[in-house]
């Protein structure tokens, strides 16, 4: 629990929002005095995290919404307004990832358009369907969860292509959206313990050295991260991408590993 307050009369919209990174989103904003609106394409689960905020007196709702589906999403923003009577803070956490084929020639069309059409097109949607009323409120601002994939190869060529896609979007629309007062930025995570690595502990023990850190990052860490970029502490950011992993991008752990190793022997 945070003693800030940096969201206090804010209405956020949070997408994915119904487990992991989105819900921990969801949940610090909510924490910071924020009323929020969790929207998941998987609606009961979006209410239940709703609903367990609610019992600890944070004010959330939960809708269910498919990013997929503009006609969705123009209405998920549309009940945000009219619950909050204004949109302020959209964050866009929602997202497909595929496994590659063993062979990249065998990766099909239909994996790679909707890996790109949740991931990227998805939060374009949302962006697009939020940016008048975030602007109408005089401190809007977007956060999109993109992730070290688009920075580095971590392998899952479609989704890693849409998230390398985000931190462009995140650009030139930062540079449209500075006229009419909004801010647009990108949280870049590396490996988070949410529901995508349920039963894979062994993977997650065989990466965890990988990290300068010395451990795996948790949905919270990412929340931080977003509350700080959707909030006045970042008045003057935008256009940028925050990545937050541990060290994993900046230190080359294997190759520092080698050396010591060689120079031991």
């Amino acid at each position: 629990m945070t003693d800030l307050k940096r969201f206090t009369g804010h209405g956020v919209l949070v997408t994915g929002a119904a487990r992991g990174i989105g819900a921990a989103v969801a949940r610090r904003v909510a924490e910071e005095g924020g009323r929020v609106l969790l929207t998941d394409q998987d609606a009961e689960e979006a209410e239940r995290t709703a609903a367990g905020l609610r019992e600890q007196g944070f004010a959330a709702e939960a809708l269910g919404c498919d990013v997929a589906d503009a006609d969705a999403v123009r209405a998920a923003v549309a009940h945000a307004v009219d619950l909050f009577g204004s949109l302020d803070v959209l964050v866009t956490c929602a997202a497909h990832c595929t496994r590659d084929a063993a062979r990249f020639e065998d990766d099909a069309d239909e994996s790679w358009a909707l890996d790109l059409d949740i991931t990227l097109t998805g939060t374009y949607r949302c962006c697009r369907a939020a940016l008048p009323h975030l602007a109408a409120s005089g401190r809007g601002a977007i956060v999109a969860i993109g992730s070290v994939n688009g920075i580095q190869d971590f392998g899952n060529h479609a989704y890693s292509a849409a998230k390398a896609g985000l931190a462009s979007l995140a650009r030139t629309l930062a540079g449209h959206a500075a006229r009419r007062g909004v801010r647009v930025n990108v949280v870049a995570p590396g490996t988070v313990r949410t529901s995508a690595w349920e039963g894979r502990d062994v993977e997650l023990a065989a990466v965890r050295p990988l990290y300068p850190l010395g451990r795996i990052g948790e949905p919270e860490d990412v929340a931080a991260a977003v509350a700080f970029l959707a909030s006045g502490d970042a008045a003057w950011i935008t256009g940028t991408t925050l990545v937050v992993d541990g060290g994993l991008t900046a230190v080359n752990t294997g190759f520092r590993t080698a050396i010591d190793g060689a120079g031991a022997s």
